[in-house]
């Protein structure tokens, strides 16, 4: 899949009605409850990104939606990073590619 996918059909089944978390209101707001929720539906993440400028995303870790895995190339020489717990990366609706965010910047997450 290439494109914007925010308003098809394929994604609109996985819009759920779901409480607003809040920073200020659920400090406990986790890496792991994030993924969790964006591998269920399309979430919205509003947050500050590392140069101080306000984002609001539209993101999901839905499988279906997510484009192919590309094929590791035998010849490549590229290393494999490490996952940072810091840092969770989700496919960005609007823009058709990954983006990613800092757990510790998130302003809100529905």
């Amino acid at each position: 899949m290439t494109g914007i996918f925010y308003d098809t059909e394929e994604l609109k089944e996985f819009k759920m009605g779901v409480p607003h978390v809040d920073r200020k209101f659920s400090p406990e707001l986790t890496r792991e409850y994030m993924i969790g929720e964006l591998q269920k539906r399309v979430c919205t993440v509003e947050f500050n990104k590392v140069n101080g400028d306000y984002r609001k995303m539209a993101c999901t870790l839905i499988e279906k939606v997510l484009p192919p895995a590309k094929k590791d190339d035998p010849l490549s020489q590229k290393k494999v990073r490490a996952v940072n717990p810091e840092v969770v990366v989700a496919w960005d609706t609007m823009k058709g590619a990954y983006r990613s965010f800092r757990v510790d910047s998130v302003i809100s997450f529905t």
